[in-house]
């Protein structure tokens, strides 16, 4: 499965945080599930509603997204 790219620098990989400000780089697939990049990583605690680019100032949802794919 595909994995869904950032709208603004075209990469796949995405940040969330947990309320401590800890964070855990994802994936985000055309079903719009959000994956750890690390299987043993566990997101639970993470707000996966925000995700944050890895490359550059792009901030929004799974969602936001969908609209966007390439």
């Amino acid at each position: 499965m595909r994995n869904l790219l950032c709208p603004q620098c075209h990469i796949q990989r995405f940040r969330v945080k947990n309320e401590n400000g800890n964070s855990v780089v994802v994936t985000v697939n055309e079903k719009l599930v959000v994956e750890a990049i690390h299987p043993e990583e566990s997101l639970e605690g993470y707000d996966l509603n925000v995700l944050y680019c890895l490359g550059c100032s792009w901030v929004g949802s799974p969602k936001s997204l969908g609209s966007h794919k390439h």
